[in-house]
């Protein structure tokens, strides 16, 4: 036997007392000002005014604000940026003196030395993980080892005895090396290795001690170029996920402890991926003194650096108009 029509058993919000008001007075996020713009011969200008939109705009113009003001700048740069062809945007950087200080971690190095010195870098990990080739080739560690060795000789960091090495080489592709740039042009680029994490750890030939008192020096001479940074100043994090974001992180801890105030930071991570410490340890830690700001933009390097690039000359040209 059924129950029958029966009346819900629960209230009900009537909306019919509701207080309105109009549209007119109702103060609005999004505007049709806001809107992207098609055709217009600026990129800033195009873009949408709104989140990312804005944030993209604004460290842009810090970011050549920073250059055209010869403030001191550091790049720190994960492996993929080299990989997959953004060198030349870092080299022109590098070149102009917009720079003051580079930093890799031994991957970055390996694809780097490896471009300026074979025209070719990167390996199906997969196929050679399969039968224990993968990472080695026997010419990438023997440079290693003969720069390691050379900095613990003549007590230089490891970024500047590569850098150098290529030059006594006579590497062919020299002008597509950051390495080579930085050495060439009194840049400080250092590497900065985690043991057991590169593929020249795997070979006979590397030097724990040499290669462990080479980066040592160069987390120094990172440091230094850290004290130096002043209110306006920018970082960028290009694509590293954890060793970079926390040697700056500690980098900055043992300036500031020495009495080198690096307040007033603009920093900014570009990651493939959110990632926890760029989040922190760039965006977010570092730029609570002095009013500092950060910034996250999420894309593929291959499409977010040529766009960085192109933006921020924008802004430096209309400085020079």
């Amino acid at each position: 036997m059924g129950l029958g029509k029966m009346p819900s058993r629960y209230p009900r919000l009537k909306p019919d007392k509701v207080r309105t008001k109009s549209i007119a007075s109702r103060k609005h996020k999004v505007k049709l000002e806001d809107f992207a713009k098609v055709g217009t011969e600026s990129l800033l200008e195009g873009l949408p005014a709104q989140l990312k939109g804005l944030d993209w705009s604004s460290f842009c113009k810090s970011l050549s604000g920073a250059f055209q003001n010869r403030l001191p700048v550091v790049a720190m740069l994960g492996a993929h940026v080299v990989k997959v062809g953004c060198s030349p945007f870092i080299i022109d950087w590098v070149e102009r003196g917009f720079l003051s200080a580079v930093a890799f971690n031994g991957a970055t190095a390996i694809h780097d030395l490896e471009i300026a010195m074979w025209g070719a870098t990167s390996e199906d990990v997969a196929a050679g993980l399969e039968d224990g080739s993968f990472g080695m080739v026997d010419e990438t560690p023997q440079v290693f080892a003969r720069a390691a060795e050379c900095a613990r000789r003549e007590d230089l960091g490891l970024g500047e005895a590569l850098g150098r090495e290529l030059l006594t080489l006579g590497a062919p592709n020299a002008g597509s090396s950051i390495l080579a740039a930085c050495y060439n042009n009194r840049v400080p680029l250092t590497v900065h290795v985690a043991i057991g994490t590169d593929t020249i750890h795997q070979h006979p030939s590397t030097d724990g001690a040499s290669l462990g008192a080479a980066t040592m020096n160069d987390f120094r001479i990172f440091s230094a170029a850290v004290s130096k940074l002043a209110p306006g100043s920018v970082v960028l994090n290009l694509g590293s996920a954890v060793i970079l974001p926390e040697v700056f992180l500690k980098a900055l801890t043992l300036a500031r402890n020495l009495g080198h105030k690096c307040e007033g930071l603009i920093t900014a991570d570009f990651s493939m991926i959110q990632q926890y410490r760029p989040s922190v340890n760039v965006v977010g830690r570092p730029t609570l003194a002095g009013g500092g700001r950060g910034y996250t933009f999420i894309g593929h390097h291959e499409l977010m650096l040529p766009l960085l690039h192109r933006c921020v000359e924008e802004c430096l040209e209309k400085c020079k108009s």
